[in-house]
């Protein structure tokens, strides 16, 4: 059985950038839904065992399985933006995280300014993300459920851009909601992590 992930901050541990009311609607009702429906759908399944990144890529692959993919990729995109904040967020990067964003993008601040641009762009719904591919940092944008593992990338950090996300706070202003989550939600540190954690 696949289950909600267990956070590490309170429902409005986010505020005042992600409302309790949002975080509610968000997390216990849109990601809670996908993840009784994936339930649902591996009930008697061969994949029932399947971890869930493993179960991400194997449906990805299957024309058959895309009611399985779009709720399992789902739940697997919600868990990571969830890990990707913390409470007073943004702040000082740190320095090895900070040296490959200098690098690749010139300064921290030209990445942030695309970051925001990328997911105000991302037509309709999806996700924006800060990967690394082939040794290279990058922008990418998905839709719908789709992610960095159907795309042989390593995901950093993401923000979800669906309206469910952030209309309740922000109304249609998605540029608003993405500038607050990179300078204000973002877990610097849970993304040099993942970074430089050994494959």
């Amino acid at each position: 059985m696949h289950k909600l992930p267990e956070l590490s901050y309170a429902r409005d541990a986010l505020m005042p950038h992600l409302s309790e009311e949002s975080f509610d609607f968000h997390y216990g009702k849109h990601h809670a839904a996908y993840v009784s429906k994936l339930n649902d759908l591996l009930a008697d399944h061969e994949w029932s065992n399947l971890p869930l990144e493993q179960l991400v890529v194997a449906s990805a692959k299957t024309p058959s399985a895309k009611a399985i993919f779009n709720n399992a990729a789902q739940h697997w995109n919600h868990s990571f933006f969830w890990a990707s904040m913390k409470p007073q967020g943004g702040g000082k990067i740190p320095p090895p995280l900070e040296e490959r964003l200098n690098k690749r993008f010139g300064q921290v601040e030209t990445f942030m300014r695309d970051f925001v641009a990328a997911g105000s762009a991302q037509f309709g719904s999806g996700w924006v993300w800060l990967v690394e591919k082939n040794g290279e940092l990058d922008i990418t944008t998905t839709a719908n459920a789709d992610n960095p593992l159907t795309q042989g990338a390593r995901a950093l950090l993401v923000c979800d851009v669906w309206e469910h996300a952030y209309y309740l706070d922000y109304r249609n202003a998605r540029p608003q909601f993405l500038s607050r989550f990179i300078n204000h939600l973002v877990d610097w540190g849970e993304a040099s992590r993942r970074l430089f954690a050994k494959p």
